[in-house]
Formats: structure tokens, sequence, C-alpha cells
């Protein structure tokens, strides 16, 4: 009787140890990875280098930069009609990668300042008409060509064009500046007596950039308000090139209080940053800010609120005791993605699949841009990945502020049955390659981030 009692009292130990470990598996993995206040420099956003690159760029002083932005004059880049200098924009598209930079890009078609024209010397030669112009009513004589002349904008629109077949979703180009129109491809042609090309042809020069670039983001020039509604209103973002004028220019008129608010009211783009990227760059440079007394954390936390993802100061030195401002700009321009928790069965099995529930967050003011895409993956103790799953979500979707994601993940059925690590990334598509870095430890040389492990049985 008394051996009766003992083998069943083992069996009913045995039974709870089983159910207690069979409730153990079930129990989810549930990880909250540490957040970090790194500066990160990520593709399509942050501080810009200004004609020059990370790699050569002392006023950087150590702040991360993913973005050179080049503008270049018509005739610099058409030295002959028709022949584009294509190699000027490979070998900088080339250069920008060996940085580790992508790059912003900007054709002009008149300037300031040299003793020379910035068209191609050629469209004069050939009898095409233009206008000779001094700035602000001194300096040498510039020659600019009419756009509204079929002859003239037709071999504008061909480099457009041209521009958009050959680059137009390159990896390297990041951002293409609907410029081409006025001082600087400002769209203006102010102190110069030059009148602006018709409502017309400017529609046209639009309309090429809107069709030539359809992957690469496109940001028109604020200065142009019928042209600001056209190119927003179909995808483009904006740019504004005297972030910070308090009043150089005037006591009684400054861009940041009588000129963008009110463009960016009557054009109605507020929200224009949802579809395409805002960005800056400094009037004058920061020097002449702290100069004037000018607010820089005001300036700042303006361009915040118009959720920009670019600023560049012309890679000109931060002025002292600014660095703290900036670096506060640099966590919040852009996008910066954190994961806040990630939960998922302990134990998964063989030729089945899984569900990974995470809570993200963008804590920047923009999002990104680009088509890129989480992935996730089994990764055994040699480092080799398994089951990599690429989502179908596009994480230019991902707005500022929280949200949740749902991934599910394939084991293969040949996977061996072992304990192995979850990594997730956001990935290139094309490649599978991470691209890009996120507001936690414990990034990997290789980009990915371990975040937890499970069982395949």
């Amino acid at each position: 009787m008394r051996e009766r009692i003992c083998i069943a009292g083992a069996v009913m130990v045995f039974a709870f140890l089983a159910m207690a470990t069979k409730a153990a598996a079930a129990e989810p993995v549930r990880v909250q990875p540490r957040e970090i206040s790194d500066l990160l420099a990520n593709p399509g956003m942050g501080w810009q280098t200004f004609m020059r690159f990370a790699d050569e760029d002392r006023a950087l002083a150590g702040l991360p930069s993913s973005m050179a932005y080049f503008r270049w004059y018509w005739k610099e880049v058409e030295p002959r009609d028709g022949e584009i200098d294509w190699k000027k924009f490979d070998d900088l598209l080339a250069r920008a990668r060996k940085a580790g930079q992508q790059v912003a890009l900007r054709i002009m078609t008149a300037g300031t300042g040299g003793d020379y024209d910035y068209s191609p010397p050629w469209l004069r030669a050939i009898g095409l008409p233009g206008s000779e112009y001094q700035y602000a009513g001194g300096g040498p004589k510039h020659w600019v060509p009419d756009l509204d002349d079929p002859r003239v904008l037709s071999r504008h629109l061909r480099l457009i064009e041209g521009m958009g077949k050959r680059y137009d979703g390159h990896r390297d180009l990041a951002l293409m500046d609907i410029g081409s129109v006025g001082l600087w491809g400002e769209w203006h042609m102010s102190q110069t007596g030059v009148n602006m090309p018709s409502t017309e042809t400017r529609r046209k020069i639009i309309d090429a950039y809107l069709a030539a670039f359809r992957k690469t983001p496109l940001v028109m020039l604020i200065g142009d308000l019928e042209g600001l509604k056209q190119a927003t209103s179909r995808g483009a973002g904006w740019r504004a090139d005297c972030l910070g004028d308090m009043g150089g220019f005037s006591k009684n008129w400054c861009h940041m209080k009588n000129m963008y608010p009110q463009q960016i009211e009557k054009a109605g783009i507020a929200d224009a940053w949802k579809r395409g990227p805002v960005a800056f760059e400094s009037c004058w440079t920061m020097e002449k800010w702290a100069k004037e007394g000018w607010d820089v954390q005001m300036i700042f936390d303006w361009a915040l609120a118009q959720h920009a993802s670019y600023v560049n100061n012309k890679s000109s030195p931060i002025p002292e005791g600014t660095r703290p401002q900036v670096e506060t700009l640099l966590r919040l321009l852009g996008y910066r993605f954190v994961v806040r928790s990630v939960e998922h069965p302990a134990e998964v099995e063989r030729g089945r699949t899984f569900e990974v529930r995470m809570e993200w967050a963008n804590v920047g003011v923009a999002p990104c841009y680009a088509d890129y895409r989480l992935a996730l993956a089994l990764v055994d103790g040699n480092g080799k990945r398994f089951a990599v799953s690429v989502s179908e979500a596009k994480v230019r979707d991902w707005l500022p502020g929280k949200f949740n994601l749902v991934e599910t993940v394939t084991v293969p059925p040949a996977l061996a049955p072992a304990e192995y690590a979850l990594h997730l990334a956001v990935v290139d598509p094309a490649t599978r390659e991470p691209v890009v870095r996120l507001a936690i430890a414990g990034r990997r040389d290789d980009g990915w981030y371990p975040i937890s492990r499970a069982r395949v049985k």
C-alpha cells in the first residue's frame, strides 16, 4: 500500500513538473532594449557638409554627417551643347560613398560674385537670347539665358531629363533640389532688374523635375509661391536658404518673421513634410548669428517645428558655446528610431511561423523618405543568419510618435534544433544590408542588432 502511495506521489510530482515546464516554455520572451543618446549619422537626414565631404571638413569638429551638399552652375555640367559631364557626377557620388555620405544636389543658371557668366557660354555663342545684369547695382556684369525662349528651355529640360534617367533612385543621391531658376537657383532675381521666367515656363521646369525624379526625393525652393504649391502638391518637400535671418538685410524685415511663416501659410505646406523632406541652409553662417546676438535655440526650435530633415551651415565652424544646441538639434532632426519592446515565443518549431510583436518610436521630427524595410533573422552561434524576414511595411510610413509592429518569421524546416539569437535591422530591400543606425544599444559591426533569443525545437 505504501509503495502504491509513493508511486502515485511520484507520478503526481512528475506530472506537476511537466506541466510547470510546459507552462514555462509557453511564457513569451519580453525584452526592452536600452535607448542611447548618441549622435547618429543616418541616410537621408542630418547635418550637411557644404561643397566638401565629411572626411575633409574640419568644421564638423566631430559632428556626424551623412550628407554632402553640392550645387553647380549649368556651365559647369554641360560644357558643350548636348554633352553633359557625367564623369563629374559619377566621381562626386563615388567620393561621397568613400566618405560615408550621400549627396544632395542643385543645378543653377545664375549667380553673383565672379567676373563671368554662370550658364554655358555656348548659349550666347549660337545666338540664343538672354539678359545682362549687375547684382545690387554694382560689380561685374553677368548674363542669364532667357528660359522663356523655346530653344533655351528645351536644352535646359534636356539636362533635367538626362539627370533623372541616369541618377533617379541612385543609392548615393539622397536629395535633388528643384533649382534651375533665378539667382543661385533660389527662384528669384532680386536686385538684378531681370524678370523671372513666365509662370508657364516655371511650371514646365517643375514638371520636368517631377517626371525625371520619381524615386529620389525632391525639394522646391520656398521663394516661388505658385511653384511651391505645384511641387509640394505632388509629393516634393521644400527648402529655404536663409535660416536664422533675424534682420541682416533690414532692421524692419527678416526671413524668419516676415517671409517664411507667411509663405508656408499661403502655400498651405504645413503638412508637406509628411510626403517630402524639409531642408534649411543658414543665412550667412552661425558665426553671423552669434555676432548679431540672434537666439540660436529659437532658430533651431523653429526649424524643428517645420519638421526639418536637413540643416547645413556652409561647412563653417559653429560659434563657441553653441555646441549643446547643435547636438540637441541633431538628436531631433529628421528621424530617430527606438525599439521600446520586443515580445515573441520562447520556443519555435521548425517549418512553422512565429510572431514578433514590437513597440517602436520615432523620436525625431520627420519620417525617413527612403524605401527601407525592417528585417528580422535567427542567428546561430557562428553568426550565420537564417530565416531572414524582410517586412512589407515601409519605413517611410513611420511618422514621429509611437507605433506597434507585428512581424512574422518562418523557421526553415531543416534548421537544427538549438538556441538562436533574434536580430533585427532596418535594411535596403534591394541588398538586404542594414542602412540605418537605431537609437538603441548593442549594434554589431555588421549593422544588425541582437535583441533576444529563441529555442528552435
